[in-house]
């Protein structure tokens, strides 16, 4: 049997409940974020700082201590500049404004421009993958060979 639409108000739902988690997030409170988001089996990511996608999402009680230890404070919330569905996905695109503390760094803009698939699974919603970068603010093409260049 067929789930119902995805209607405008589970979209509504769906992008408060990022946005708290966002915060939870940045604040280090990991168990909070978890209650907020679930992580779908094939889970993947495509980190802010780079690197290969990596599948899964490791929430063993070692790693949920490294994340909490490196995110210390903070406030986040989402501005989704769209926001599309489709049978059982739900895409949001926007950007994740963070501001806190983050890696023993002082306080300051840890914006990031993110795009979350979430797959509706019976009731809930299952994060499916996400991509987030920091280039929220363009840059000039020679500081994005040098990134390019590693």
């Amino acid at each position: 049997m067929s789930q119902p639409s995805i209607t405008e108000a589970d979209l509504v739902a769906l992008i408060e409940r990022v946005s708290q988690a966002a915060g939870a997030y940045i604040r280090g409170d990991l168990r909070r974020y978890l209650t907020l988001i679930r992580h779908a089996d094939d889970y993947t990511l495509m980190a802010p700082y780079g690197g290969p996608v990596t599948r899964g999402f490791d929430a063993s009680p070692e790693r949920l201590e490294a994340t909490a230890r490196t995110f210390q404070g903070g406030e986040a919330t989402l501005e989704v500049d769209a926001a599309y569905s489709s049978g059982d996905l739900a895409v949001l695109v926007g950007v994740e404004r963070q501001y806190g503390r983050v890696g023993g760094l002082p306080d300051q803009d840890w914006s990031l421009r993110v795009t979350l698939i979430f797959r509706r699974e019976e009731t809930s919603w299952r994060l499916v993958h996400r991509h987030a970068d920091p280039l929220v603010h363009a840059i000039p093409l020679d500081q994005l060979a040098a990134l390019a260049r590693g």
